[in-house]
């Protein structure tokens, strides 16, 4: 089964696409960027035309977003909700099983502690898959631990 990540963001937003068999296998991942030159309606619509286009290249059967914290700035907090719910909108649209994960639970998950740092994350993101090098950007990191935090709460996927 292929599992879509997404680390939701309205600038980026990370995807990342994992092969659940015998063990995780990275296929690709990347950012969708959008530009703060453009209104914000014009950036949602590129995000989800992207998205989609990402779906139906890849067809994966489930979807794991990164839950937003509590961000102190609301207004940036309201945004990347609203870039959150366009992937979910699109997701849904595309039949596609969803699954949300705290931040707080993918580092648990992925790193063994709840508090380890972005790059104990992105370190054994790289050891699990044995990658040559941590995927980059920040985003797209994030993304693949989502994604394996799936395949590990959802031990019985097809292999």
């Amino acid at each position: 089964m292929r599992i879509l990540g997404i680390d939701p963001g309205i600038a980026l937003t990370g995807w990342a696409i994992v092969d659940k068999k015998n063990e995780p296998c990275l296929v690709k991942y990347g950012c969708i960027k959008t530009s703060k030159k453009d209104p914000q309606e014009k950036r949602l619509l590129l995000l989800y035309k992207e998205l989609d286009g990402l779906i139906k290249k890849y067809s994966p059967g489930a979807v794991c977003i990164e839950k937003l914290f509590f961000n102190t700035n609301a207004k940036t907090a309201l945004i990347v909700g609203e870039a959150r719910g366009v992937v979910r909108v699109c997701c849904a649209l595309n039949g596609l099983e969803e699954r949300e994960f705290t931040p707080l639970q993918i580092k648990m998950c992925i790193a063994g502690w709840g508090r380890a740092d972005k790059k104990q994350v992105q370190q054994m993101v790289k050891t699990i898959l044995g990658l040559e090098k941590i995927p980059k950007p920040d985003d797209a990191a994030d993304a693949v631990a989502a994604a394996l935090t799936y395949c590990y709460h959802n031990q019985n996927l097809e292999k």
